[in-house]
């Protein structure tokens, strides 16, 4: 449908108006989608500049709409594995065609590529991305190799996406980019760990995942769940030191979400192992507030 040109417009010009209205709505439904997925995130997103915040809430709905395809929405809706792998091969695709042309009709997937192109997110890190979530839809046990290679594809490389988005417009020599690109890592692999921690029972029983090599998701010993909180914290101490060598327009909103999961980890770590097959730990709500207050209050 041909809309009539308004007085004083070119076709240019209507074109250019077109095209601005699709990206606000594409933004907007990206940024629906990190306020109903996550509080964590939504919370310490609300810290970002005007410039990151929009750009890192179209990353997130990318990878959360991926991330449904394999954790249940999909499955739920009827879909088989083999069909949920067709949508991840027809999304993947569709994005790739997205970074190269500018456009795409689904618009997750044009908010996310508005984004790439602006930041520098390219295909290397979608194709480790779109691997790892394809892993999900294999029940064989990860081995130690394979569960690097997971982590990396499903949460590191979402650490690195963020930190071109950060360092857009930003000057970092090679040494300097080196360093934050290891903490935007280390960060996305503590993410993930924990999660898997807390999950560790519901991921098998309802997905049949298991993540950590050796470790029965119903029978985890003391010992093994010690050592993976140190595994976590290790990774949190080494993002947390790179913190203050980011842009301003991100640092508070990083040790937000970083204080976040430091709280949730120090949570799990006080439940008994046996327990967490039997409930899923969780940060407060007010007890986020108060992380997000004391973040607030320190100087950038």
């Amino acid at each position: 449908m041909t809309r009539p040109l308004e007085r004083g417009s070119t076709p240019a010009l209507a074109g250019s108006r077109e095209l601005a209205l699709y990206e606000r709505a594409a933004h907007r439904g990206a940024a629906i989608v990190i306020r109903e997925y996550s509080t964590s995130f939504g919370l310490a997103s609300r810290l970002l500049s005007a410039r990151i915040r929009p750009e890192v809430e179209n990353v997130y709905a990318l990878v959360r709409v991926a991330d449904e395809i394999v954790d249940g929405a999909a499955a739920a809706a009827g879909l088989s594995v083999d069909q949920q792998r067709e949508c991840l091969d027809a999304m993947e695709a569709e994005t790739a065609r997205a970074l190269k042309r500018g456009y795409s009709s689904d618009l997750v997937v044009h908010a996310f590529a508005q984004t790439a192109r602006r930041s520098g997110i390219t295909v290397d890190l979608l194709t480790p991305f779109f691997a790892s979530m394809r892993r999900d839809l294999d029940p064989a046990p990860f081995n130690a190799v394979e569960l690097d290679d997971y982590i990396y594809g499903s949460a590191e490389v979402v650490g690195l996406m963020c930190l071109r988005v950060f360092l857009t417009g930003e000057y970092a020599n090679d040494n300097e980019r080196r360093r934050l690109e290891h903490g935007a890592r280390r960060l996305g692999a503590a993410f993930q760990k924990i999660n898997f921690l807390r999950d560790i029972s519901a991921d098998f029983t309802a997905l049949g995942r298991r993540y950590f090599p050796g470790v029965d998701p119903l029978a985890i010993t003391e010992e093994q769940k010690a050592a993976i909180v140190a595994d976590i914290r290790a990774d949190l101490a080494a993002a947390d030191a790179v913190i203050p060598r980011l842009p301003v327009g991100c640092r508070r909103a990083i040790r937000a979400a970083s204080a976040f999961f430091a709280e949730l980890t120090d949570r799990v770590d006080a439940t008994p192992a046996a327990a967490l097959a039997g409930q899923r730990v969780r940060v407060p709500a007010p007890h986020k507030l108060r992380i997000l207050a004391g973040v607030m209050l320190r100087p950038r």
